[in-house]
């Protein structure tokens, strides 16, 4: 049995340019960071006991013969891309909701590929769990979707990460003192809007024409550098929050489907409260809204946004591990021939 743990990420600056249709001709660049929340997967090959060859257990649970069977897109395509032929049970438990902005669906293919790989006898790197997770969600499964979440849950930390017009992506672990980290964790405040959308469909209204918003996107790009010019300067922390606002605005100009009345609501509440700037994570829509306001402030902010569930979090660095591994019980291949027909296999054994 293997245990994975990846972690869930919170964007800054940058989100929208770490689209291939606009790195692979412009370049693209985001600011972003891993939390200590997670996506857990448990993998297991399946003793020679059962009716059906593959379980999965998530929101739903699905028992079934064949990969092809199964329903859930990331573990149906992984399953058919690593080839893997024998019994499987997997596992999903989640520290936050799925469809919220916090990069989740790429955590669960980055986490299934980690624990699979691990199950095999296999250690990949970093840059191999990135790589091969962004080829399933964009070439494979075709999703509407960027590259900087699958990075960020393979890689964790803090990062500055950029995408080039020839496909290569760099991480660049920013580099600062701990105590600057510190406090700009210390400033952070994360909501949840109760709003879940899928990021693919919010995504699909600017990017499948962001040549229109050429403007905006070098604008969000732009933003990339100034957040770092403030967090690596001996300057006033606010003005990151500032230019989070900024940027939030910039954002929202992209489509009227990124943000809607009650997310407006909410955040001019919030300012009213004290948060100097804010945004929603992920492409938009709803899920969760990242907010920055003076360590003075949230006590205020969590009373002005009281329907909201707060959820105190701090910066991570380790990115995907396997947690847990224990060997698998040494069936033979005969045994293992038998997972998912038991009872044609006692058949076979009675006379007549």
């Amino acid at each position: 049995m293997v245990i994975s743990r990846t972690p869930y990420r919170i964007s800054f600056f940058g989100g929208g340019t770490d689209y291939p249709a606009w790195y692979r001709q412009h370049g693209g660049c985001v600011l972003a960071a891993t939390i200590d929340k997670y996506c857990y997967l448990t993998c297991r090959y399946l003793p020679p006991f059962f009716e059906h060859r593959i379980r999965v257990v998530y929101s739903k649970i699905e028992s079934v013969q064949t990969a092809e069977e199964i329903t859930h897109p990331s573990v149906r395509e992984t399953l058919r891309y690593l080839k893997l032929d024998r019994g499987l049970e997997i596992h999903h438990d989640g520290d936050l909701p799925g469809r919220s902005g916090m990069g989740s669906s790429s955590a669960f293919t980055v986490g299934l590929l980690h624990a699979l790989y691990a199950l095999q006898g296999r250690m990949m790197g970093k840059e191999q769990l990135a790589t091969e997770s962004i080829h399933i969600e964009q070439d494979i499964l075709k999703e509407t979707v960027g590259s900087q979440d699958q990075v960020c849950a393979a890689y964790g930390g803090v990062n500055h990460i950029n995408f080039h017009t020839n496909g290569d992506v760099s991480v660049r672990p920013l580099t600062v003192p701990e105590e600057r980290l510190r406090e700009l964790n210390s400033h952070l405040m994360l909501f949840y809007t109760g709003i879940k959308r899928t990021a693919s469909d919010v995504a699909s209204t600017y990017v499948n024409n962001l040549d229109a918003r050429m403007a905006q996107l070098k604008r969000l790009k732009g933003f990339v550098d100034q957040s770092l010019q403030i967090l690596s300067g001996p300057g006033d922390l606010a003005e990151f929050g500032k230019l989070l606002h900024e940027a939030w605005e910039a954002k929202r100009s992209m489509s009227n489907k990124i943000s809607n009345q009650s997310v407006d609501e909410l955040y001019a509440q919030a300012r009213l409260a004290g948060a100097l700037g804010g945004k929603l994570l992920g492409a938009g829509g709803g899920g969760f809204l990242l907010l920055f306001a003076p360590p003075e402030c949230h006590d205020g902010l969590r009373e002005k946004l009281g329907k909201l569930i707060h959820v105190p979090f701090e910066f991570e660095y380790s990115g995907s591990q396997v947690i847990f591994f224990d060997r698998e019980e040494d069936y033979s291949e005969q045994d293992r021939a038998r997972v998912g027909r038991p009872v044609e296999a006692f058949r076979e054994l009675m006379p007549g």
